[in-house]
């Protein structure tokens, strides 16, 4: 028999399970008896020192449901997550065999929902040891949701714990006739918004040719119009005698988004900046890869240093032509985005 290390000792029981499983609650002889004999829903057990998030159901004088005739006794309303909850004791179980108390969780009447509705939910139900001040919790152990409608209101566990258990006050459940239980209650909202993001590579229309006249008399940057590729605006802007540590030094190119994008998107771009030789065919190019987010206040990527100026410059290059350049721009990949609810 294991001592307990941590502050959660978990009890794995699976259907039909006969063997009496047993947690050493402290590192005193104290021990609980989890023995379940009927067929149920498999349950992870554990004891924790948080107590319940959500809502806390405690009974003075148990004893008295037990005198009577009344086989359920239910709490009173409590709201997580926009919906009305209750929690349902049977305390001498479900029906005359179970040996089990029983305990569940019903979405309420007085917050009734459409017929066609479901609210999806994870929970835990827990008992108070008050002998040891920690919760048991019990929960499934396959972490399956239970679907509340319209035509199932109520989920839980008919052998929430053993009665002999239970009913022993040295057990710590029910002492001076009085217990505690609790609920956890976790609600998965369907998707209401949502985005389609596409990859495409093969773009119609994918290449913008800028011819840039008389570029030695530029002494500053430049911009070339607004242009569509992809379903984006995009420019290009040059530095022709070059931008920050380039200067004087190299050509420097630069793509830039002319729009905003969306709050929270990223627009992923795959593309080639070149300056054309128009002479041999020999194009000088570099590839970039970027991805521009929103919020930005401004969108570019590109190249200080494309081509060195003492290489544009040479004449025999065919890169300068008559004072004349030709830049182009190639967007080989981007991804799109639509939002959709």
């Amino acid at each position: 028999m294991a001592k307990r290390k941590n502050s959660e000792i978990v009890l794995e029981e699976s259907k039909r399970a006969k063997d009496t499983q047993m947690a050493d609650l402290n590192e005193e002889e104290h021990i609980v008896d989890l023995t379940q004999e009927d067929e149920q829903t498999e349950v992870i057990r554990g004891l924790r020192d948080v107590r319940p998030a959500h809502y806390l159901f405690k009974i003075d004088n148990f004893s008295s449901l037990l005198s009577t005739e009344i086989d359920k006794y239910e709490s009173s309303d409590f709201e997580v997550s926009g919906y009305k909850w209750k929690l349902r004791l049977f305390p001498k179980g479900v029906n005359e065999d179970n040996k089990h108390i029983s305990l569940y969780l019903v979405l309420s009447k007085s917050k009734s929902i459409p017929f066609h509705k479901e609210v999806n939910v994870y929970f835990k139900l827990f008992v108070y040891n008050q002998i040891h001040d920690k919760y048991l919790t019990v929960q499934d152990a396959k972490g399956r949701m239970s679907r509340f409608r319209g035509t199932k209101t109520e989920f839980g566990f008919d052998q929430l714990l053993a009665l002999s258990v239970f009913n022993d006050a040295s057990n710590g459940y029910l002492v001076d006739d009085c217990c505690i239980f609790g609920a956890e209650i976790f609600v998965v909202e369907p998707i209401s918004k949502g985005e389609l993001a596409s990859v495409v590579k093969d773009l119609s229309n994918n290449t913008y040719t800028w011819n840039v006249e008389k570029v030695s008399e530029l002494k500053q940057e430049i911009f070339a119009e607004v242009f569509v590729i992809g379903g984006y605006k995009w420019s290009l802007f040059l530095y022709p005698n070059g931008h920050l540590e380039e200067k004087d030094k190299s050509l420097s190119l630069f793509l830039s988004l002319e729009e905003d994008l969306n709050p929270g998107h990223t627009l992923f771009v795959q593309f080639v900046l070149r300056v054309k030789d128009q002479l041999h065919g020999e194009h000088h190019e570099k590839t970039a890869i970027n991805y521009f987010s929103a919020p930005n206040d401004y969108y570019s990527c590109g190249f200080f240093n494309l081509i060195s100026l003492n290489k544009l410059n040479d004449v025999t290059k065919g890169y300068l032509i008559n004072g004349a350049i030709i830049l182009e721009l190639k967007i080989s990949l981007i991804t799109k985005v639509v939002d959709f609810s």
